[in-house]
Parts: structure tokens; C-alpha cells; sequence
């Protein structure tokens, strides 16, 4: 609405600017659906390439250890339930991703997910946050190799470098690692070389994994004894095993479950971590041969594989050995050298180096994609974005990436940066479960470039008709149906259209319909259509109610996770009660609220069941995990995550595709405005107020 300079001037360009930063930073990405399938790379990756990609990233040389770690440590025999547990909070997970691989087969995964529903500062932080959690995880699995490696050679090369190549840096390592620099150097020229040839090397290690697996499971079955799951401690609280006393610490309470119920979900949160890797799927939607239908069919039962897997592996090795009696370090070498068996040593070696081969390649292949990603949508720097004509792959990304990778494995410990891997897994689970339910509750799941804009967006002024003498005449269009029609003309003619409606011709009528129609939704509105849509199809009404409370349902679940996360013990105190029980009602409330919404009925290859429960449930079950974390990690999650605030502020703001489709329009706007005078202004508000009148 027109207005005085000095209005326009002081509040309304405040008011006006501070929308467009909003909108910067909340701009989602287009996508023209007719083009989905249109890329740059190679298109050569099957369901079984994918589910080989998912298997090998998430069976990684941790199978051999973290069964007997969390049985020896936590939960006994349990353990069995505990990676149920963390293999259906995985499954959410995984729903969440398999709808949106077949919704928007892109690479990038979470990053593109959240790019399309959420906006674009969310996310650069989930890219950015993916770009560190797949390069750490490539550095430190790449030491792991070198280790694993090494001990087949009796431990000869890593001596050398430990004699001969000492450094005493503080943050680094005691010894530069050369063999984990080869290895990550080697890997990234089969990645570099073409998608189909790290794929067959990537199938050929898990096959090798998985046949060492059905071995040990095969051969543990003659050794396993049920009474190992019945074992009780005696009058003193101790078990003779062997030659050994063991004491009633390590014991507890004896039988399936000797450490309670809680030891159970404690062992299931260590458990999830073992299912993280399925993700690097979701980074192929531009290399799959199918993508709608491959990539939600290969992460479904590459976890189902997986669960097998670790299912299987903690019930023999807890059936061969009592779970006290379990080596954390190497339970299976150990158990199966208790029975005689001291050839399995050999296999298992084998075994995981072939594993820690797959989950190596299942780091290393999704980090140039999302590198890739980012850069052709303009938030890191385009020349990332550039794709080898003959190999069909992401050539500078895949090269300074694997680089970069291959320097941090050879020069650091990553002990300390290893949690760092999950605040960027979890992080990203939860946007992509988040961008489920908005997903459902949009009008249209996707916005097309050349789409209209959203209602309300509409740069409405009200000029007088010698305002409209002084506008140029390729900035003015006379009526919202006449921007409509011209939408096929040039970019630059529809950014600067503008709906005018002229006081002196009586338009005053026509432009209070269109705010009627166009008007922001009450808050006596918001709290009713929230538990009483008025239509079985999504409105913007109700898309906005559904966009609300979805973030509100984040805000409680995530105060619920922390008051139960760091305050388990003083639940008797008001001062912790009550906010807990306020959370746990809002989220109850908000939940039955999602309930309510309208979906979006459109058809695609899989859905998400029991939306909005789903979603819901794995938002709270990932961030209670992140709430877990010890500090130090959050403050290191800090520090990187001001560096990449700096890079996307100094460049991808401005150098996003985005903002030349959409802010540079509202730039215009706001130039367009300041040319109105001040009398027609002036002139317009005494008409407004009659017509108010």
C-alpha cells in the first residue's frame, strides 16, 4: 500500500527489509518436476548396486566389535533386544528417507530434502554438517584399514613409522599414517574413474563381508550352549568361567537381562550408531538407474540385511561365551580361540578388512556428491559443480575431497572428532523427518520455476493514475489476470510485475477482495483449524497450521528429550517435573494436531506409513540421542559450524541459483516502491480511510 516517504522511508523499509533477509534465508529450491530426471552423471546404478552401496556403509569393521562391547559392558545377552530397538528407531529413519528419494531423486540427499521443504540456511547447515561427518568418517575408517591391515603383517609397517617418523605436535598424531594416505588416495581414483567401477568394488567386498559372517554365524551355531543365558551369580555375588573368578559387578543379576531394563535402552542408543551409513543411498538419485523405485526398496532391506546381521552375530556370540567373560576389544577372536577355534582368527581378519574396505567406499562415494550438490545450487563455490564429460563423475569434487580426507588420516587422531560424525547424522535424520510432515500437509509437494507466486507474496501497490503515467510501462501491469498471462515472457518483465489498482476508478473494491481472499490467518483461526480443518484437501490455511506446529512439535520434543536426558533423577522436583510434563502434553497435543491436517494425496512410488506418528516418533528418538552427546562435541559443532556460517554469508547468499530467481524480485519491489511520490501516497491513505469508513 502506498504511503509517505518518510513512513515508507523509516518503518516501511525496515519492515520490508527485515521480510527479505527472512526470505533469504528461507527461499526453498525449485525443481521442475518435468525435468526430475534430468543430470549430468551417469545413470548406471541397479537395486542391488544400491543395496551393496547400503550394506557396505553400515557393516562396517564394527560388526565384529560393538556386539560383544555392549554385551561385556552394558546389557548381556540383552543385547539381542537392544539392536531391535536401534534397528526400528533406524527403520523411521530410513521410511523418511526412502519417500523423499522417490519424491526428489536428486544428489545431495538430506541436503536437497530440507533445501526443498524447509529453506536454504537449514539446509547449507545440514550440507555442511554432512561434508564433515562423511570426511571424518573417511579418515578414521581409513586408519581403522591401516590397522587392521598392518596386523596381518605382524605390525612391521606401522613400527617403522612409529621409529623412524616420531612427530610431537600437539593435535596430531604421534605418527604420520602413509599406508591410510594410499589407501584414501587409491580409493578415490576408483571413485573418480566412474560410478559403475566403484560400484563392482564395492559389491565384491560385501559379498566377501557377508560370507565371512554366514561363516562365523554358521560355526558359531555347533558352539553355542543356551546355558551361557542362564548363568546366576553365587551366594558371594561372583561366577568361576574357566580359570577365572569374575566379580558381581560384571555380573549383575545374572541371566537375559542382568542389568535391567534401562542397561536396554542404554545399549540401544549405542546400537543406532551401528545402523548409521544407509544414508549414502539417499546421495545416488542422480546415478540410479530407477531412482523413485531403487533407492526406497535398496535402504529398506539393506537395513534389513543389516539387522540381520547384527542380530545373528550377538546371539551366537553370546551363546559361544558368557557375556562377562567377552573380550570388548575382540569378542569373537576370543570367544572362538576359548573353544579351539583359533583358525576363525584368520577369517575374521579378513572379514573386516573387506568390511572396513565397504564402509571406507561408503564414506568416500556420498562426500563429492553433496559436495557437487551445493555447489550447483551456488552455496559453496561453483567451480566444485563440475562434471567430467567422459567419466560422467564429479571429477574436481571427488579429487579435492578425497585429498582433503586422505591429509586428515594421515596426520590426526580423530578420537575426539568421531561424536562430531553423529551430531551431523542425527541432525540430518531429523530435518528429513521434519521435511516429511511439511511435505504432506503442502499444497503442491514441489514448487516448479516457473510456478506463480504463493498468495500473499504478491508485490500489491496502490497508485494514482498519475503515478501510473510516471511508471515505465514494461514495470506496470494493469491486473493480476494479465501477469497471469504473461508468465511466458522474460524473466525480468514477471519479477516486476505489480497488481495497481487505481482509487479513482473504484478499484479500491477489487484490491479489498483480493486481501480478503489473500489476508494472514488470525490466531483464533490458527487454534481452531488446528483440531478442525475445514477441508479434506490441504489449504494455505491449513499449510501453514501443519508448517507451525511441526516446528513447534521439534521445540517440545527437543525440551522433552533434554529434561529427560540430563534430569532422569530429579523427575520429584517441581522444578523439573513440571516443565517435563508440559513438554510431554504439548508434544501429545501437537501430535494429534499433525493428525488432523489435510495431506497431500498426489501418488508417488513409496509413502511414509502412519504419518504423522512415523515422523513424530523419530524426530524425539533422534534428538534424545543428540541431547546424549557430552559437551565437547557441541562446542567443536560450533566452531565448524562458524566457519561454514562465514562462507555461506560472504558467497552463497548472494551466489545461490535461488537468489536470482526469487530475492532479486523483491529487490525490484522495493525499488519499484520508492518511486511513488509523496502526494499520491498521501492522496491514497485519505481514500483508503473513507473507503475504510
Amino acid at each position: 500500500l502506498a504511503m509517505s516517504p518518510a513512513a515508507f522511508s523509516l518503518g516501511g523499509s525496515l519492515s520490508y527489509y527485515a521480510t527479505l533477509l527472512l526470505s533469504i534465508v528461507t527461499r526453498k529450491k525449485t525443481v521442475d518436476e518435468a525435468h526430475l530426471a534430468d543430470t549430468k552423471l551417469s545413470r548406471c546404478l541397479g537395486t542391488l548396486d544400491l543395496v551393496a552401496l547400503g550394506v557396505g556403509s553400515t557393516l562396517g569393521a564394527g560388526v565384529y566389535v560393538i556386539a560383544g562391547e555392549v554385551a561385556q559392558k552394558t546389557t548381556g545377552p540383552a543385547v539381542i533386544v537392544s539392536f531391535f530397538i536401534a534397528a526400528a528407531a533406524s527403520v523411521l529413519a530410513g521410511l523418511c528417507y526412502a519417500e523423499f528419494g522417490a519424491r526428489v531423486p536428486k544428489s545431495g540427499s538430506a541436503y536437497v530434502y530440507s533445501y526443498v521443504t524447509v529453506g536454504e540456511l537449514m539446509a547449507f547447515v545440514i550440507g555442511w554438517n554432512l561434508i564433515l561427518e562423511y570426511a571424518i568418517g573417511t579418515a578414521s575408517v581409513a586408519r581403522a584399514w591401516s590397522q587392521n591391515f598392518d596386523s596381518l603383517l605382524g605390525g612391521r609397517v606401522i613400527n617403522i613409522f612409529r621409529q623412524y617418523l616420531t612427530m610431537s605436535v600437539p593435535g596430531i598424531a604421534k605418527y604420520p599414517d602413509f599406508f591410510a594416505f594410499g589407501i584414501v588416495l587409491l580409493l578415490t581414483l576408483v571413485i573418480a574413474f566412474g560410478v559403475k567401477e566403484s560400484a563392482w568394488v564395492t559389491k565384491a567386498f560385501t559379498l566377501v563381508n557377508l560370507m565371512v559372517l554366514a561363516t562365523v554365524v554358521i560355526a558359531g551355531s555347533w558352539l553355542a550352549d543356551g546355558a551361557n543365558w542362564r548363568i546366576r551369580p553365587g551366594p558371594n555375588g561372583t561366577v568361576e568361567f574357566g580359570n577365572a573368578t569374575y566379580a558381581a559387578s560384571r555380573i549383575g543379576a545374572g541371566g537375559f537381562m542382568p542389568f535391567g531394563l534401562r542397561s536396554i535402552v542404554s545399549g540401544a542408543g549405542t546400537c543406532f550408531y551401528a545402523f548409521v551409513g544407509f544414508d549414502a543411498i539417499a546421495t545416488t538419485g542422480e546415478e540410479a538407474k530407477n531412482p523413485q523405485k531403487a533407492i526406497p526398496v535398496s535402504i529398506i532391506v539393506s537395513l534389513a540385511i543389516c539387522f540381520a546381521a547384527y542380530f545373528s552375530l550377538s546371539t551366537v556370540l553370546t551363546l559361544i561365551q558368557p557375556y562377562f567373560a567377552l573380550d570388548p576389544l575382540a569378542p569373537l577372536p576370543a570367544a572362538f580361540a576359548a573353544q579351539g577355534w583359533r583358525v576363525a582368527n584368520y577369517i575374521i581378519a579378513v572379514g573386516a578388512v573387506c568390511a572396513l574396505s565397504t564402509s571406507l567406499l561408503g564414506a568416500m562415494f556420498p562426500l563429492p556428491r553433496i559436495v557437487y550438490a551445493m555447489a550447483s545450487d551456488g552455496l559453496l563455490f561453483r567451480f566444485l559443480a563440475s562434471v567430467n564429460r567422459r567419466l560422467s563423475t564429479p571429477l574436481v569434487a571427488t579429487l579435492i575431497t578425497g585429498l582433503l580426507s586422505a591429509v586428515m588420516a594421515c596426520l590426526f587422531e580423530l578420537k575426539e572428532l568421531v561424536d562430531m560424525m553423529s551430531i551431523g547424522t542425527l541432525l540430518a535424520y531429523t530435518l528429513v523427518a521434519i521435511s516429511v510432515l511439511i511435505l504432506r500437509g503442502n499444497r503442491d509437494d514441489l514448487r516448479h520455476p516457473d510456478a506463480e507466486e504463493p498468495p500473499g507474496s504478491v508485490d500489491i501497490r496502490v497508485v494514482t493514475h498519475r503515478q501510473q503515467q510516471r511508471l515505465p510501462a514494461d514495470r506496470l501491469k494493469p491486473e493480476k489476470q494479465e501477469r497471469q498471462q504473461e508468465r511466458g515472457s522474460s524473466d525480468s518483465d514477471s519479477a516486476d510485475a505489480v497488481l495497481v489498482c487505481d482509487p479513482h476508478s473504484g478499484g479500491l473494491a477489487d484490491l479489498s477482495t483480493h486481501f480478503r481472499q489473500h489476508r494472514r490467518m488470525t490466531w483464533r483461526e490458527y487454534l481452531r483449524l488446528s483440531f478442525r480443518p475445514e477441508s479434506t484437501a490441504p489449504t494455505r490455511f491449513s499449510e501453514s497450521v501443519n508448517r507451525r506446529n511441526t516446528f513447534l512439535f521439534l521445540a517440545a520434543a527437543t525440551l522433552l528429550a533434554f529434561l529427560t536426558e540430563n534430569y532422569p533423577d530429579r523427575m520429584h522436583q517441581p522444578g523439573v517435573l513440571l516443565p517435563t510434563l508440559a513438554a510431554f502434553a504439548a508434544c501429545f497435543g501437537l501430535l494429534f494436531s499433525l493428525y488432523r491436517q489435510p495431506e497431500n494425496a498426489k501418488p508417488v512410488a513409496f509413502r511414509v506409513p502412519a504419518v504423522p506418528f512415523v515422523p513424530c516418533l523419530s524426530v524425539f528418538i533422534n534428538v534424545y540421542l543428540m541431547m546424549a552427546l557430552p559437551s565437547g562435541t557441541w562446542v567443536r559443532f560450533l566452531v565448524w559450524m562458524t566457519i561454514g556460517m562465514a562462507i555461506y554469508c560472504l558467497y552463497g547468499a548472494r551466489s545461490s541459483t535461488e537468489h536470482a530467481r526469487q530475492t532479486i524480485r523483491k529487490m525490484r519491489g522495493i525499488r519499484l516502491a520508492i518511486e511513488l511520490d509523496a502526494d499520491g501516497g498521501q492522496e491514497v491513505s485519505q481514500m483508503m480511510d473513507k473507503e475504510q469508513d
